[in-house]
Protein backbone atom coordinates (compact mmCIF):
# COMPACT_ATOMS: atom_id res chain seq x y z
CA UNK A 1 0.00 0.00 0.00
CA UNK A 2 1.37 3.39 -1.03
CA UNK A 3 -0.62 6.33 0.30
CA UNK A 4 -0.42 10.02 -0.56
CA UNK A 5 -1.79 12.17 2.28
CA UNK A 6 -2.63 15.85 1.86
CA UNK A 7 -3.50 17.28 5.26
CA UNK A 8 -4.15 20.48 7.18
CA UNK A 9 -5.41 21.58 10.57
CA UNK A 10 -6.48 19.55 13.57
CA UNK A 11 -8.21 16.87 11.51
CA UNK A 12 -5.23 16.52 9.20
CA UNK A 13 -2.90 16.20 12.19
CA UNK A 14 -5.10 13.62 13.95
CA UNK A 15 -5.34 11.50 10.81
CA UNK A 16 -1.59 11.80 10.21
CA UNK A 17 -0.85 10.71 13.77
CA UNK A 18 -3.25 7.77 13.42
CA UNK A 19 -1.57 6.60 10.23
CA UNK A 20 1.93 7.07 11.65
CA UNK A 21 0.95 4.97 14.66
CA UNK A 22 -1.10 2.23 13.02
CA UNK A 23 0.05 2.10 9.38
CA UNK A 24 3.38 3.95 9.09
CA UNK A 25 4.56 1.87 6.13
CA UNK A 26 1.54 2.95 4.07
CA UNK A 27 2.64 6.58 3.90
CA UNK A 28 4.60 7.29 0.74
CA UNK A 29 4.33 11.08 1.00
CA UNK A 30 2.69 13.65 3.27
CA UNK A 31 1.86 17.06 1.78
CA UNK A 32 1.02 20.13 3.87
CA UNK A 33 0.37 23.82 3.25
CA UNK A 34 3.34 24.90 5.37
CA UNK A 35 5.92 23.49 7.79
CA UNK A 36 3.31 22.82 10.43
CA UNK A 37 2.78 20.10 13.04
CA UNK A 38 1.75 17.62 10.33
CA UNK A 39 4.93 18.27 8.39
CA UNK A 40 7.08 17.88 11.51
CA UNK A 41 5.32 14.69 12.64
CA UNK A 42 5.96 13.07 9.25
CA UNK A 43 9.60 14.12 9.18
CA UNK A 44 10.21 12.90 12.73
CA UNK A 45 8.78 9.52 11.74
CA UNK A 46 11.02 9.32 8.68
CA UNK A 47 8.14 9.79 6.22
CA UNK A 48 8.78 12.05 3.21
CA UNK A 49 6.99 15.41 3.55
CA UNK A 50 6.54 18.33 1.18
CA UNK A 51 4.99 21.77 1.38
CA UNK A 52 2.43 22.25 -1.41
CA UNK A 53 3.38 24.85 -4.01
CA UNK A 54 1.24 23.91 -7.00
CA UNK A 55 -0.28 20.88 -8.68
CA UNK A 56 2.47 21.06 -11.30
CA UNK A 57 5.21 20.98 -8.67
CA UNK A 58 3.53 18.13 -6.79
CA UNK A 59 3.11 16.07 -9.95
CA UNK A 60 6.80 16.49 -10.72
CA UNK A 61 7.81 15.14 -7.31
CA UNK A 62 5.13 12.58 -6.58
CA UNK A 63 6.14 8.96 -5.87
CA UNK A 64 5.31 6.39 -8.53
CA UNK A 65 2.94 3.50 -7.98
CA UNK A 66 0.57 5.27 -5.60
CA UNK A 67 -2.47 3.23 -4.58
CA UNK A 68 -4.59 5.88 -2.86
CA UNK A 69 -4.74 9.55 -2.05
CA UNK A 70 -6.43 11.04 1.02
CA UNK A 71 -7.47 14.66 1.52
CA UNK A 72 -7.53 15.24 5.27
CA UNK A 73 -9.20 18.64 5.74
CA UNK A 74 -7.34 19.78 2.60
CA UNK A 75 -8.35 23.37 1.69
CA UNK A 76 -7.53 23.27 -2.03
CA UNK A 77 -9.63 21.90 -4.89
CA UNK A 78 -7.94 18.96 -6.59
CA UNK A 79 -7.87 18.96 -10.39
CA UNK A 80 -6.91 16.60 -13.15
CA UNK A 81 -4.39 15.15 -13.92
CA UNK A 82 -3.50 14.94 -10.21
CA UNK A 83 -6.86 13.32 -9.37
CA UNK A 84 -6.04 10.39 -11.65
CA UNK A 85 -2.55 9.62 -10.27
CA UNK A 86 -3.36 7.09 -7.49
CA UNK A 87 -4.65 3.73 -8.75
CA UNK A 88 -7.74 3.89 -6.52
CA UNK A 89 -8.19 7.64 -6.75
CA UNK A 90 -8.53 10.14 -3.93
CA UNK A 91 -10.80 10.05 -0.89
CA UNK A 92 -11.91 13.34 0.68
CA UNK A 93 -12.95 14.09 4.26
CA UNK A 94 -15.97 16.39 4.01
CA UNK A 95 -17.73 17.83 7.07
CA UNK A 96 -21.32 17.49 5.95
CA UNK A 97 -23.86 14.76 5.34
CA UNK A 98 -23.58 14.70 1.56
CA UNK A 99 -25.30 15.68 -0.65
CA UNK A 100 -26.29 18.37 1.86
CA UNK A 101 -23.99 21.37 2.30
CA UNK A 102 -21.48 20.75 -0.43
CA UNK A 103 -18.97 23.56 -0.77
CA UNK A 104 -18.15 26.06 1.96
CA UNK A 105 -19.43 26.98 5.44
CA UNK A 106 -21.27 23.71 6.02
CA UNK A 107 -21.78 24.51 9.73
CA UNK A 108 -23.58 27.78 8.96
CA UNK A 109 -25.85 26.44 6.24
CA UNK A 110 -26.81 23.28 8.08
CA UNK A 111 -28.41 25.39 10.81
CA UNK A 112 -29.87 28.10 8.56
CA UNK A 113 -31.44 25.59 6.15
CA UNK A 114 -32.18 23.04 8.89
CA UNK A 115 -30.46 20.31 6.93
CA UNK A 116 -29.34 16.95 8.26
CA UNK A 117 -25.77 17.26 9.48
CA UNK A 118 -22.82 14.89 9.65
CA UNK A 119 -19.52 13.93 8.07
CA UNK A 120 -18.70 12.02 4.89
CA UNK A 121 -15.88 10.23 3.16
CA UNK A 122 -16.28 10.41 -0.60
CA UNK A 123 -14.39 9.75 -3.79
CA UNK A 124 -12.90 12.83 -5.45
CA UNK A 125 -14.00 13.71 -8.96
CA UNK A 126 -13.84 16.89 -11.03
CA UNK A 127 -16.82 18.42 -9.21
CA UNK A 128 -16.90 20.06 -5.77
CA UNK A 129 -17.88 17.45 -3.16
CA UNK A 130 -19.89 15.53 -5.77
CA UNK A 131 -18.03 12.22 -5.76
CA UNK A 132 -19.49 8.89 -4.68
CA UNK A 133 -20.01 8.48 -0.94
CA UNK A 134 -17.96 5.79 0.80
CA UNK A 135 -19.02 6.27 4.42
CA UNK A 136 -21.04 8.72 6.51
CA UNK A 137 -21.90 9.48 10.10
CA UNK A 138 -24.90 11.63 11.02
CA UNK A 139 -24.53 14.14 13.85
CA UNK A 140 -27.50 15.26 15.91
CA UNK A 141 -27.84 18.94 16.81
CA UNK A 142 -30.37 21.10 18.62
CA UNK A 143 -31.13 24.67 19.67
CA UNK A 144 -28.05 24.88 21.88
CA UNK A 145 -25.74 24.31 18.93
CA UNK A 146 -23.99 27.07 17.00
CA UNK A 147 -21.69 27.30 14.02
CA UNK A 148 -18.83 26.75 16.45
CA UNK A 149 -20.22 23.61 18.10
CA UNK A 150 -21.05 22.04 14.73
CA UNK A 151 -17.51 22.74 13.58
CA UNK A 152 -16.12 21.02 16.69
CA UNK A 153 -18.47 18.06 16.39
CA UNK A 154 -17.57 17.60 12.74
CA UNK A 155 -13.85 17.52 13.51
CA UNK A 156 -14.27 14.84 16.17
CA UNK A 157 -16.61 12.64 14.10
CA UNK A 158 -14.53 13.03 10.93
CA UNK A 159 -11.44 11.59 12.58
CA UNK A 160 -13.49 8.76 14.10
CA UNK A 161 -15.09 7.94 10.73
CA UNK A 162 -11.71 7.87 9.01
CA UNK A 163 -10.24 5.55 11.63
CA UNK A 164 -13.23 3.25 11.23
CA UNK A 165 -13.07 3.22 7.44
CA UNK A 166 -9.35 3.24 6.64
CA UNK A 167 -8.73 -0.50 7.16
CA UNK A 168 -11.12 -1.13 4.25
CA UNK A 169 -9.75 1.76 2.18
CA UNK A 170 -6.21 0.44 2.31
CA UNK A 171 -7.28 -2.89 0.78
CA UNK A 172 -8.40 -1.10 -2.37
CA UNK A 173 -11.70 -2.96 -2.21
CA UNK A 174 -14.39 -0.66 -0.85
CA UNK A 175 -17.90 0.21 -1.92
CA UNK A 176 -19.24 3.65 -2.78
CA UNK A 177 -22.58 4.97 -3.92
CA UNK A 178 -23.49 7.92 -6.14
CA UNK A 179 -25.00 11.00 -4.56
CA UNK A 180 -28.63 11.44 -5.55
CA UNK A 181 -28.79 13.85 -8.45
CA UNK A 182 -30.79 17.01 -7.73
CA UNK A 183 -30.82 16.52 -3.96
CA UNK A 184 -28.86 18.34 -1.28
CA UNK A 185 -27.35 21.81 -1.47
CA UNK A 186 -24.23 23.75 -2.44
CA UNK A 187 -22.92 27.08 -1.22
CA UNK A 188 -19.93 29.16 -2.27
CA UNK A 189 -17.74 31.07 0.18
CA UNK A 190 -18.95 34.35 -1.30
CA UNK A 191 -22.51 33.74 -0.06
CA UNK A 192 -21.73 33.90 3.66
CA UNK A 193 -21.51 37.65 4.28
CA UNK A 194 -24.78 38.53 2.56
CA UNK A 195 -26.55 35.63 4.29
CA UNK A 196 -25.31 36.99 7.64
CA UNK A 197 -26.90 40.41 7.13
CA UNK A 198 -29.87 41.27 9.37
CA UNK A 199 -32.12 43.89 7.75
CA UNK A 200 -33.54 45.96 10.61
CA UNK A 201 -36.78 46.79 8.83
CA UNK A 202 -37.41 43.32 7.40
CA UNK A 203 -39.67 40.70 8.93
CA UNK A 204 -38.33 37.35 10.13
CA UNK A 205 -39.87 34.53 12.06
CA UNK A 206 -38.24 34.18 15.47
CA UNK A 207 -37.09 30.71 14.44
CA UNK A 208 -35.29 31.82 11.29
CA UNK A 209 -33.68 34.83 13.00
CA UNK A 210 -32.37 32.76 15.91
CA UNK A 211 -31.09 30.12 13.49
CA UNK A 212 -29.16 32.72 11.52
CA UNK A 213 -27.68 34.30 14.63
CA UNK A 214 -26.53 31.04 16.21
CA UNK A 215 -25.27 29.69 12.90
CA UNK A 216 -22.83 32.60 12.69
CA UNK A 217 -21.85 32.44 16.38
CA UNK A 218 -18.23 31.30 16.53
CA UNK A 219 -15.69 32.68 19.00
CA UNK A 220 -12.98 34.64 17.22
CA UNK A 221 -14.97 34.90 13.97
CA UNK A 222 -17.39 37.56 12.69
CA UNK A 223 -21.03 37.18 13.67
CA UNK A 224 -24.20 38.26 11.92
CA UNK A 225 -24.28 41.97 11.21
CA UNK A 226 -26.57 44.92 10.66
CA UNK A 227 -26.13 48.59 9.80
CA UNK A 228 -27.76 51.59 11.45
CA UNK A 229 -26.93 55.25 10.89
CA UNK A 230 -23.99 54.32 8.69
CA UNK A 231 -22.40 52.14 11.39
CA UNK A 232 -22.02 48.39 11.10
CA UNK A 233 -22.66 46.23 14.17
CA UNK A 234 -22.10 42.53 14.81
CA UNK A 235 -24.30 40.24 16.87
CA UNK A 236 -24.00 36.70 18.19
CA UNK A 237 -26.24 34.64 20.44
CA UNK A 238 -25.92 31.84 22.97
CA UNK A 239 -28.82 29.52 23.68
CA UNK A 240 -28.88 27.51 26.89
CA UNK A 241 -31.17 24.59 27.60
CA UNK A 242 -33.14 25.03 30.83
CA UNK A 243 -33.57 21.75 32.65
CA UNK A 244 -36.91 21.07 34.31
CA UNK A 245 -36.64 21.06 38.07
Amino acid sequence: MKLLLLGKGAVGLAITQYLLTEYPDDLALVVTTDRDAIFRAAQEAGVPARVYESDKSLLANIPSGLDLGVLAWWPKILKKPLIDVPKNGFVNTHPSLLPYNRGKHYNFWAIVERNPFGVSLHRVNSGIDTGEVIAQKEIDYDWTDSGETLYEKAQEKMVALFRQTYPALRTGVFESRPQVSGEGSFHAASELDAASCIELDSEYTARSLLDRLRARTFEGHPGCWFEDGGTRYEISVRIRKVENE
